[in-house]
């Protein structure tokens, strides 16, 4: 009986706190069993966008080929509108950049790749666009702007790209001597296997000798 009674006292007791805390438990669990939800539909979303990306990007590599120029935008365009969040709209980007560029038209060239810095999201492709368009910059002979966009910290991975480009930048310019120093600092950021290396050495050697 006294068992009868102990038990009694704790299902009252249990009851009582239950009666108190009960509704914000069930609050709680229920914004975490959504929050999972909403996660995990998320991530499922994310998967199928990005398969979906992938198709059409895998088109694009064939229009690539190809000399329909208006298939190549119209491809382009749906990886950057449709599915921009994803890795394959800063690739499509970079790769009509390249289209334009060889056609002459710098200023479509110059979009895209001010597009994958300023809005794709994807750090390195912005920064691999950022050596690009100095390139395109170099060629309209925007030699200030060209060097503003090279100016920004970059990991060691790319160190030698972007100091190779600004010393091509700064030849154009005839600062002889800041274009060696920038080709220097380029072929000591690259490492032996770096394809740059025997370029940034072609270019270091051809400067006319320090006086």
């Amino acid at each position: 009986m006294a068992y009868d009674l102990q038990e009694q006292e704790q299902l009252a007791s249990m009851k009582a706190w239950w009666d108190k805390y009960g509704n914000f438990i069930l609050t709680v669990a229920t914004v975490v069993l959504l929050a999972i939800a909403a996660f995990n539909g998320w991530r499922w979303y994310e998967r199928r966008e990005a398969q979906q990306a992938a198709v059409v990007y895998d088109e694009l590599l064939r229009a690539l080929d190809g000399s329909d120029a208006n298939k190549k935008k119209e491809l382009a365009g749906t990886l950057i509108e449709r599915y921009g969040r994803t890795v394959y709209a800063p690739m499509a980007a970079l790769q009509m950049a390249r289209v334009y560029h060889d056609a002459g038209d710098n200023a479509a060239a110059r979009a895209q790749l001010q597009w994958v810095i300023d809005k794709s999201g994807h750090d390195e492709y912005a920064l691999i666009a950022r050596v690009r368009l100095a390139g395109v910059l170099l060629d309209d002979k925007a030699y200030d702007e060209a060097l503003k966009v090279l100016s920004v910290d970059v990991p060691k991975s790319l160190a030698a790209a972007f100091a190779d480009r600004r010393g091509d930048v700064l030849v154009a310019q005839n600062k002889l001597q800041e274009a060696r120093a920038a080709y220097s600092e380029a072929l000591d950021k690259a490492d032996a296997q770096n394809p740059l290396r025997n370029l940034i050495q072609l270019k270091l050697d051809s400067l006319p000798a320090a006086s």
